[in-house]
C-alpha cells in the first residue's frame, strides 16, 4: 500500500432550518462520518480525515462521495443530498482550497422524497503523505464505485456573502503558498429552487431577475518584444491560461514577436479548483512547444469588478525576467452581467472547435418593406421576325430569390397593367426587370434600392416612370429606344408580416418615421432565462449529450444565450429587456441543441419552445415558473424537459394600454389598401426566408383531394346566405342609393310596427317562390357531370378513383404524392377550424380574466350598457343601432370600429399550442 493518502476536511454547510446534520464520507471501500450538529442551519465542523489510496496509478478513476444526512431519530435518518468528486480533481495540499459544492438529490432514495432542503457543502480535498491523520477502517461490504463522469455547478453567492479583497493583481512567484483557511459563510436561501408565481417587485436593477454567477475573467490583450526560444530565431507565440485542470489556449501567430489577441476567458466558480491561475506564453513548434515565460496570480488577491463599474484597465507584465518580453492582460472576478461575458470563451467550452458558436449574442432583424411593382406597358419592342408565330413578350421581375412574370401580350407595344408585391430588406439587392419573348431577352433594366420612392400612406401618388432597356446580344439595328413604363414604390405604411398574426411579436409599420410619430412605448418587458432541467436529446441531434442554448424573439430583437456544454440541467441566468409597443403580442423562447461546436454546418436540434402573451401579464408582477418543453413527433407528444423563466412586464402608462384596445391592430394601410389572404401567405413565406437568410450570416448564425365536388356542393347550399351578406354589404356602402333608402324606410317601419315582421317574412318567401317558378326544371333530374366535376377531371384523379382499397396497387411514389395532396387539403381545413376556434376562445376570454385589462373593460361596458338599456327604450336602441350600421360611407372611417379592434385583441389559446 502506498504512503499517499487522500485528505478531506469537512468545513461547513448551508442547509435549511431545523436540521440535525452530519456528513458521511466514502472513498475506496472506506467510510467515515462527522459529528452531528443539532438544529443548525449553518453547521461548522472543521473536521479532517484521511483515506488510504490502494492504487495510486488508478487514482484518477476513483471517486470521493460525501453524503449529508438529517438525523431524525436515534435509528432513522434522511439524506439531504450528496456530492461526488472525481479523482482528476484531487490536488496536492499546497494547492488545495476549500470549495462550496451544491448538494444533489439521490434520485432513487426513499428517504429523500419528502425532503425539500437544498444547500451546499464546503470541503477541502487534497493528496498528502502526512501519517498523523486518522485513517478509517475499510468496509468491504459497502463498496462504493462509480464510473459516471460528473460536472459540478456552484450555487451563486448572495449579496450578504463576504466580499473578496480588491487590491491590484500582482505577479506571484512560482513557489507555492499555504492555502487560506475556509470559513463558514452565512446561509442564504436559494431563489430559483422553488418557483414563485406572482411575486411583486419594485426594483429595476440590471439582472435582478436572475441569480448572479461568479466567473474569473482573464483577458489577454497583446504582447511585445517576446524573446525567441527557437535556434532559427522565429517565434510562433500563443498563450495558455491554466486554472486547476482547465487549460484555455489563444490562437497562435506565426513569426510575430508583437502579437495582438484580444481574447477573454471566463472560468465559472465551480471550475475554480486551485489557488492560482497561471498565464503561460508558449512558442508553437512541430515536435514540442517551447516555454517562453509565465505569470501566476493568487485568486485571493484578484479584484472583484461590479457590473456598473468601468472596465478594468489591462496592465503590462514581464513574461521572462531573464530574456525580457511583456504581455498586456487583466484578471478580475465578475458575473454574467459583465460586458466581457458575451465575448468570452467559457471554461466548459474550451474544447469546442467553433468557439464563436457557444457565445451569447443579441441580433436585430433587418427592416422589411413591401415593394410594389406595377408593370404598365412597353414601347418599340424589337423582335426577330418569325412567320411561324406571333410575338409573345412578357415581363420578368426579380428581386433576390423572388421572381414573377406577367402574362404574354401579342404586340410590339404591349400593355400589361399588372401589379406585383415583393418583400425587401435593407440593404436590398437591385430590382431586375427584363422583357422576354420565349427564351430571348429583349432588354433589361436595373433599379437600385435607394432610388425607389417611399410612401407612408395611399394619399401620396407615386408617378409612373419610363425606363430605357439595355441590350446585351443585339441582333438587329435599332431605330427607336425601347422603354418600359413602371410604377415602383416602397410601402412604409405596412407592417411586413413575418410571423403568424396569432403569435406575432410586432405590428409596427416599416418606416421608422411613422413608428416614432404614432407608436409610443407602453411598457418594458424583462425576461430572465434561469435554466433548464431534465433535457432530453433532440430528435435532430446525433450526440450522447446536450449542448443547450436558448433563443428568445420579440419584435425586431433576437437574443441567444451562451451554450452550456455537456449538461442536461444547464443554468443560463441571463436577463434581457425589450420595449413593448403593443400588448397583444407574444414572446417566443426556444431551446436548441448546438450541433455546430465541432465545426461544420450541422443543423441544430430542436428541444422545445415556450410562448407567453404580453396581455396576460399583470403590470409589475414577477412570474417565475417552470414551463414544460413539449414536442409533437411521430410517436406522439414527448416532454423534452422544463425551462425556468422569470418574466416581468412593467407598464409605463395604463391609459395608453387601455387606449390600444380600441385602436386597429395593424397599421392603417392594411385597411385602406388590404392585401389578399393568399398574397399575405406568399409574402409571409418570402419574409421568413429572407429573415432566415440574413440572420444566418451572423456569427454565430441563427438558423430555418376528391372532396372538391362536395366542397362546391356545400358552397352552393350556402350561396343564398352569402348572397344576402353581399347584398347587405352593398346596402351599407350605398352602392345603390335608391335601394338603400328603401331599406332604411322598411327598417324604420319594422321597428315601429314589429308585429308586421313575421307576416312580411312569410310574404317575402311566397314571392320568392313565385319568382323562382320560372326556373323550375323542365325534365326529371338525372346524373349531372358538372356537379360531379367529371367533365373536366384529370386522368390521375380517375386513376385514384378506381384504385383498389384499402391496399393501393399504384407505385409508392404516386401514393406518396396523393398523400401529400390530401395533407395539404386537410391542413387548410384544420386552419379554418383553428380560426373558428380562435374566435370562440376570444368570446370566452371576455370573462375568463386571461387578459385582466380586457375583462375589466368588458365588465365596465356591461355595467354602463345595463344602465343605458334601462333608461333608453328598446325600440329607440334598436333603431339607432340599425341606422348606425347602415350609415352612409361619408360617415364611415376606413379603419375598423373600436369594438372590432377590442375583440381582435382578445387572447386566444393559439399561442399555447405546440
Amino acid at each position: 500500500m502506498s504512503n499517499l493518502k487522500l485528505g478531506v476536511e469537512v468545513v461547513s454547510a448551508r442547509l435549511g432550518d431545523g436540521v440535525n446534520s452530519f456528513v458521511e464520507l466514502r472513498f475506496d471501500d472506506q467510510k467515515v462520518k462527522t459529528s452531528t450538529k443539532l438544529d443548525d442551519s449553518t453547521p461548522v465542523w472543521n473536521e479532517r480525515f484521511s483515506f488510504n489510496i490502494s492504487d495510486t496509478e488508478n487514482l484518477s478513476n476513483l471517486v470521493l462521495e460525501a453524503y449529508v444526512y438529517n438525523k431524525t431519530s436515534n435509528v432513522t435518518k434522511s439524506c439531504l443530498g450528496k456530492i461526488r468528486i472525481l479523482g482528476t480533481a484531487f490536488v496536492p495540499y499546497s494547492e488545495a482550497v476549500g470549495l462550496h459544492y451544491p448538494l444533489e438529490k439521490e434520485k432513487w432514495s426513499a428517504f429523500s422524497l419528502g425532503s425539500t432542503v437544498r444547500g451546499e457543502l464546503a470541503l477541502k480535498v487534497f493528496v498528502t503523505d502526512n501519517p498523523s491523520l486518522k485513517v478509517p477502517t475499510p468496509n468491504p461490504r459497502n463498496k462504493i464505485t462509480s464510473n459516471t463522469r460528473h460536472r459540478f455547478h456552484n450555487i451563486p453567492a448572495s449579496e450578504n456573502h463576504p466580499k473578496r479583497s480588491q487590491p491590484s493583481p500582482q505577479p506571484q512567484p512560482l513557489s507555492p503558498k499555504p492555502p487560506p483557511v475556509m470559513e463558514a459563510a452565512p446561509f442564504q436561501p436559494i431563489r430559483y429552487g422553488s418557483p414563485v408565481l406572482g411575486a411583486r417587485t419594485t426594483t429595476t436593477a440590471r439582472n435582478n431577475l436572475v441569480e448572479p454567477m461568479e466567473y474569473l475573467f482573464v483577458k489577454i490583450v497583446k504582447a511585445r518584444n517576446l524573446p525567441t526560444m527557437d535556434p532559427t530565431g522565429s517565434l510562433d507565440p500563443y498563450v495558455e491560461v491554466k486554472l486547476g485542470n482547465f487549460t484555455a489556449t489563444t490562437t497562435h501567430f506565426e513569426k510575430n514577436k508583437n502579437p495582438v489577441w484580444n481574447e477573454v476567458f471566463a472560468f465559472s466558480r465551480s471550475d475554480q479548483q486551485a489557488n492560482f491561475v497561471d498565464v503561460i506564453v508558449m512558442d508553437k513548434d512541430v515536435i514540442k512547444d517551447d516555454f517562453v515565460g509565465s505569470i501566476r496570480f493568487d485568486l485571493n488577491e484578484i479584484p472583484t469588478r461590479v457590473a456598473t463599474d468601468s472596465s478594468l484597465a489591462p496592465e503590462w507584465y514581464i513574461v521572462n525576467h531573464e530574456k525580457g518580453g511583456d504581455i498586456m492582460l487583466s484578471v478580475w472576478f465578475g458575473t454574467q452581467a459583465d460586458e466581457a461575458f458575451s465575448d468570452a470563451t467559457y471554461s466548459d467550452a474550451l474544447n469546442a472547435l467553433n468557439k464563436s458558436s457557444v457565445r451569447s449574442k443579441v441580433y436585430h432583424s433587418p427592416r422589411l418593406w413591401y415593394l410594389r411593382v406595377e408593370v404598365i406597358e412597353a414601347q418599340d419592342l424589337v423582335i426577330i421576325p418569325d412567320r411561324t408565330r406571333f410575338p409573345n413578350p412578357y415581363v420578368r421581375v426579380k428581386l433576390g430569390n423572388q421572381m414573377v412574370h406577367t402574362k404574354p401580350a401579342q404586340s410590339l407595344n404591349p400593355k400589361w397593367n399588372e401589379e406585383f408585391t415583393f418583400v425587401a430588406a435593407e440593404p436590398s439587392e437591385d430590382l431586375k426587370i427584363s422583357i422576354q419573348d420565349r427564351e430571348e431577352t429583349l432588354g433589361t433594366v436595373k433599379i437600385r434600392f435607394d432610388e425607389i420612392e417611399r410612401r407612408v400612406d395611399d394619399n401620396r401618388i407615386v408617378p409612373n416612370r419610363w425606363f430605357s432597356l439595355k441590350f446585351e446580344n443585339q441582333r438587329r439595328a435599332r431605330v427607336a429606344t425601347t422603354r418600359i413604363l413602371l410604377n415602383v414604390c416602397l410601402e412604409g405604411g405596412y407592417h411586413v408580416l413575418d410571423e403568424s398574426t396569432y403569435n406575432s411579436s410586432d405590428f409596427r409599420p416599416s418606416m421608422k418615421e411613422v413608428r416614432n410619430v404614432h407608436e409610443q412605448s407602453v411598457g418594458v418587458l424583462e425576461l430572465g432565462i434561469l435554466g433548464a432541467e431534465g433535457l432530453s436529446l433532440s430528435q435532430d441531434g446525433k450526440k450522447e449529450t446536450v449542448d443547450a442554448y436558448c433563443v428568445a424573439k420579440y419584435g425586431t430583437k433576437w437574443v441567444r444565450t451562451r451554450t452550456v456544454m455537456n449538461c442536461l440541467n444547464p443554468r443560463f441566468n441571463e436577463q434581457y429587456t425589450w420595449e413593448v409597443y403593443e400588448p397583444a403580442t407574444v414572446i417566443t423562447i426556444g431551446v436548441f441543441d448546438n450541433n455546430g461546436t465541432s465545426g461544420g454546418n450541422n443543423k441544430d436540434g430542436k428541444i422545445g419552445k415556450v410562448r407567453v402573451r404580453i396581455s396576460t401579464l399583470e403590470s409589475g408582477r414577477l412570474y417565475t415558473h417552470s414551463y414544460p418543453l413539449l414536442v409533437l413527433g411521430p410517436s406522439g407528444v414527448k416532454k423534452m424537459g422544463e425551462l425556468h423563466l422569470a418574466i416581468r412586464f412593467t407598464c409605463t402608462s395604463m391609459f395608453q394600454i387601455l387606449l390600444h384596445y380600441w385602436k386597429p391592430l395593424l397599421p392603417k394601410m392594411h385597411y385602406i389598401r388590404p392585401l389578399k389572404v393568399v398574397q399575405q401567405e406568399v409574402l409571409r413565406h418570402h419574409a421568413v426566408n429572407l429573415m432566415a437568410a440574413r440572420l444566418s450570416r451572423a456569427e454565430p448564425p441563427l438558423r430555418k383531394e376528391k372532396s372538391r365536388a362536395n366542397l362546391y356542393r356545400l358552397r352552393s347550399v350556402f350561396s343564398g346566405l352569402l348572397g344576402t351578406g353581399e347584398w347587405f354589404q352593398d346596402i351599407c356602402t350605398w352602392k345603390k342609393p335608391i335601394t338603400s333608402i328603401a331599406v332604411h324606410v322598411l327598417y324604420f317601419a319594422f321597428v315601429c310596427v314589429p308585429e308586421m315582421i313575421l307576416p312580411l317574412i312569410s310574404l317575402w318567401l311566397f314571392m320568392l317562390g313565385v319568382w323562382n317558378y320560372r326556373l323550375r326544371p323542365r325534365q326529371p333530374p338525372h346524373m349531372d357531370t358538372s356537379l360531379s366535376f367529371a367533365d373536366n377531371v384529370h386522368p390521375e384523379e380517375l386513376n385514384e378513383e378506381f384504385d383498389t382499397f384499402p391496399y393501393s396497387s399504384q407505385d409508392p411514389a404516386v401514393v406518396k404524392m396523393r398523400y401529400e395532396r390530401l395533407r395539404s387539403i386537410a391542413g387548410r381545413a384544420q386552419t379554418l377550424v383553428g380560426d373558428i376556434a380562435g374566435q370562440g376562445e376570444r368570446v370566452q376570454a371576455l370573462l375568463s380574466w386571461r387578459d385582466p385589462r380586457a375583462t375589466s373593460i368588458f365588465m365596465v361596458l356591461c355595467l354602463v350598457s345595463s344602465v343605458v338599456l334601462c333608461v333608453v327604450p328598446f325600440k329607440v336602441f334598436v333603431l339607432l343601432g340599425g341606422l348606425y350600421i347602415m350609415r352612409h360611407p361619408r360617415f364611415r372611417r376606413k379603419t375598423p370600429p373600436g369594438l372590432v379592434n377590442f375583440f381582435k385583441r382578445l387572447p386566444a389559446k393559439t399561442d399555447c399550442m405546440l
